[in-house]
C-alpha cells in the first residue's frame, strides 16, 4: 500500500470494515453525516472524533494516509475558515483593524466546520472509498436505488457513473501531478505572481488535463464494448449481496452514537457552541 495514496483509493485489507456489506455502508455513511450535522457541543464534537478514530483504527489504515487524503482540499478548508471568520457577525468582539472585525462567534463557527470538514471526509474515505471496491460500491447503489427502477430512472447508469467517477479520483490527481512536474521542468512557475498570473499559468496544466481525462474516457468506453456491455439489464452477479449480523451491528452502534450526540447536546450546554 502507498504512502501518499490518494482520496478515492481502495486499500486493500480485511478489517471489519472491509467486510460489511456494502449497502450497509452506505446507510452508515449516510447515519454518520447526519450525526455529525446534529453535533453542536464540544462535547458531542469530542465524542465524534473518538469515533471516528476509533473507525480509523478498526479499518486497519495508517493514519497518515487519511490525513494525507485531506491536502487536496486544504486550500478550500482554510478559505472556508477564513470567510467565516471575517464575515460572520456576533455579540464578543475580540478586535477590529478598520472596516474588519472579528467576532468570537466567527471563530467558534469556522472550527465547527473545519471540525466537520475533516470528519466528513474520514466518514466518506473509510465507508466509500478506502474499504470498499468500486465494484461493490456500485451493487451497493444499484440495489438501494432499485425501487426507483419501476419510477423508469436509470439505476445501473447512475450507479456505474458514480463507481467510475470515484475510481477516476486518484488518476486524475496523478495525471495533474505529473503534468505540473512536467510544465516545471520546462520552467514554468506555479508559486510566484499576482492571483491573475497564477490562473493564467494553470492553463498549460488544464489543457493536456482535460485531454487526458477525454482519451481515457474513449478508451473506457471502447474496453467496456469490447466486452459486450451493454447496461443493467439481465445482468447477473458473481457476488450476491446479503447482510450479516455485524452489519445490523454496525448500524446500531451508529444510531445509538446519534442518541449520545443529542443527549450531549442536552446534557452539557456551558460548553455548547453557537452555531
Amino acid at each position: 500500500m502507498k504512502s501518499d495514496i490518494a482520496f478515492g483509493q481502495y486499500c486493500e485489507g480485511d478489517s471489519l470494515l472491509h467486510r460489511l456489506d456494502p449497502r450497509a455502508k452506505i446507510i452508515l455513511a449516510v447515519l454518520y453525516i447526519v450525526v455529525i450535522f446534529l453535533a453542536k457541543s464540544a462535547a458531542s464534537f469530542g465524542l465524534l472524533l473518538l469515533f471516528s478514530a476509533a473507525l480509523v483504527g478498526v479499518s486497519g489504515i495508517s493514519p497518515r494516509i487519511v490525513l494525507g487524503s485531506m491536502k487536496a482540499l486544504t486550500f478550500i478548508i482554510i478559505f472556508t475558515a477564513v470567510i467565516n471568520i471575517f464575515w460572520m457577525q456576533g455579540e464578543v468582539l475580540l478586535f477590529a483593524l478598520g472596516p474588519v472585525k472579528v467576532y468570537l462567534e466567527g471563530i467558534i463557527n469556522a472550527v465547527l466546520i473545519v471540525l466537520r470538514i475533516m470528519l466528513l471526509l474520514v466518514c466518506t474515505s473509510m465507508l466509500l472509498t478506502y474499504t470498499t471496491t468500486p465494484i461493490a460500491l456500485t451493487d451497493g447503489i444499484e440495489q438501494l436505488l432499485a425501487p426507483l427502477n419501476k419510477l423508469h430512472v436509470p439505476v445501473h447508469e447512475f450507479a456505474m457513473m458514480m463507481s467510475i467517477a470515484l475510481r477516476f479520483i486518484p488518476t486524475l490527481i496523478e495525471e495533474t501531478e505529473k503534468i505540473m512536474n512536467a510544465q516545471k521542468a520546462r520552467g514554468a512557475d506555479f508559486s510566484e505572481g499576482s492571483l491573475l498570473q497564477r490562473a493564467k499559468a494553470l492553463i498549460p496544466i488544464l489543457v493536456p488535463l482535460f485531454v487526458s481525462a477525454f482519451r481515457r474516457a474513449d478508451e473506457l468506453a471502447t474496453a467496456m464494448e469490447c466486452r459486450c456491455y451493454t447496461g443493467g439489464a439481465g445482468r447477473t452477479r458473481m457476488n450476491v449481496l446479503r447482510y450479516d449480523w455485524k452489519d445490523f451491528a454496525a448500524i446500531g452502534v451508529v444510531v445509538l452514537l446519534g442518541a449520545a450526540v443529542v443527549v450531549l447536546n442536552i446534557l452539557v450546554p456551558g460548553i455548547g457552541l453557537a452555531m
